[in-house]
């Protein structure tokens, strides 16, 4: 029989998806389930950027530029410059979502078996991206006890081998929800400058703050032939199905080298690109409402989880996700068990596994996930669901007195 390659072989499942086929017979069992396991938030995507899909005067859908339509890289670099990002539309390229924006950023700066150093927990599909290309994610590993601050620097350099290439940093993070500040990429740019690597900021939560502010990989000085600055539309506008990104470099030979990957892909959708244009004209209340909103939902979260024995977990900073270990055997086995043999007044809530964030064995198998995506009210019963699972689960841990 004809064997698969091994780059399809090591292609790992998704630890944020891979739940589904039990959500899915739960839900045809009656089961309501509230799904806190994955961003797709439910706040509405703006007005205008939805009737660009229903009202255009489009006779032929045709293919668009490689690297993105002009005028959609234009307001993109405006956009950039009202957050104080200098960055022109000839150092943008459109990609089909964040998620290709990495892919060829980790294509364009590495060859197959090269390294890319990423803090842990990181987004899992870093991992996916990596098996796609052939690259190697080294983890140096950020805890919760000391806020999931960036590492040492020690730390980061004690894993820098012949192969490394670059380092990768999601800003705010998922899936911790922390937010770095300039000070530590400062120091990550100390480490880029000192052995000649490449810095990719994963910057899609840009706008989602709540404490602190957010800083730029384009905000440090000295690093034009190094920085990569990959983003999305899908968090921004609440938008997760039109699968729109970008990537920013001033690094010509970069830019070169992903308009040709893109080339081979012949172009990011054009319809999409079209609806995401109009997005850039949502006014600024829409995001201070998204904010105001998650917030809230954030604190509706917490609220309950300080109340739970031996529940305990960060209060993020920016994003929508939160680390949270609970009393049990397997976080794993749990999340299974919620969608599979429980449910409290024919409701149930479905969570990602943490070990899935880690690269290091071991870690976060204890960990949940947590996406507070859905209002508050779904939120706080969620967790009141959670919190009766904790009670009822056969593997819970005993709490000492």
């Amino acid at each position: 029989m004809a064997k698969i390659s091994q780059r399809a072989e090591h292609m790992p499942a998704s630890p944020i998806r891979k739940l589904v086929p039990l959500s899915e017979a739960a839900k045809r069992r009656g089961v309501h389930v509230y799904h806190l396991n994955i961003g797709q938030p439910d706040i509405e995507t703006p007005k205008g950027m939805l009737d660009a899909y229903r009202n255009h005067d489009l006779k032929v859908l045709e293919y668009g530029h490689s690297g993105g339509l002009w005028n959609y890289r234009e307001g993109l670099s405006r956009y950039y410059r009202s957050h104080g990002i200098e960055v022109d539309k000839e150092e943008i390229l459109v990609t089909t979502a964040g998620s290709e924006a990495i892919i060829f950023a980790m294509m364009a700066v590495m060859d197959v078996g090269d390294e890319v150093i990423t803090p842990e927990p990181f987004y899992t599909n870093y991992n996916g991206f990596a098996a796609e290309t052939g690259v190697r994610v080294v983890p140096v590993t950020s805890r919760p006890d000391q806020g999931y601050r960036l590492p040492p620097s020690e730390e980061i350099r004690a894993r820098i081998t012949p192969r490394t290439k670059a380092i990768l940093l999601c800003n705010p993070n998922n899936p911790t929800g922390y937010v770095y500040q300039r000070a530590e990429l400062e120091r990550v740019r100390e480490i880029v400058l000192e052995h000649d690597l490449f810095f990719i900021s994963d910057e899609v939560y840009r706008e989602f703050v709540f404490d602190g502010q957010h800083c730029s990989i384009f905000h440090l000085d000295g690093m034009d032939d190094r920085a990569i600055l990959v983003d999305s539309v899908s968090k921004r506008y609440s938008a997760c199905g039109a699968r729109i990104g970008c990537l920013a470099t001033r690094n010509r030979t970069v830019l070169d080298a992903v308009l040709r990957f893109g080339q081979a892909r012949l172009c990011p959708p054009t319809m999409e690109q079209l609806a995401a244009q109009a997005a850039l004209d949502t006014p600024a209340e829409y995001f201070d409402g998204a904010l105001a909103e998650y917030r809230a939902r954030r604190d509706a979260v917490f609220e309950v989880l300080e109340r739970l024995p031996g529940v305990s977990g960060l209060k993020p900073q920016g994003a929508f996700y939160a680390i949270v270990e609970l009393p049990v055997d397997s976080a794993e086995s749990f999340c299974a068990w919620l969608l599979s043999d429980f449910d409290h007044g024919g409701e149930t809530v479905m969570l990602a596994p943490a070990a899935g964030f880690y690269a290091t064995p071991g870690l976060g198998e204890r960990a949940v996930r947590i996406a507070f995506v859905l209002n508050v009210q779904a939120v706080r019963r969620a967790m009141e669901i959670l919190a009766k699972a904790l009670v009822a689960y056969p593997g819970k841990l005993a709490l000492s007195a």
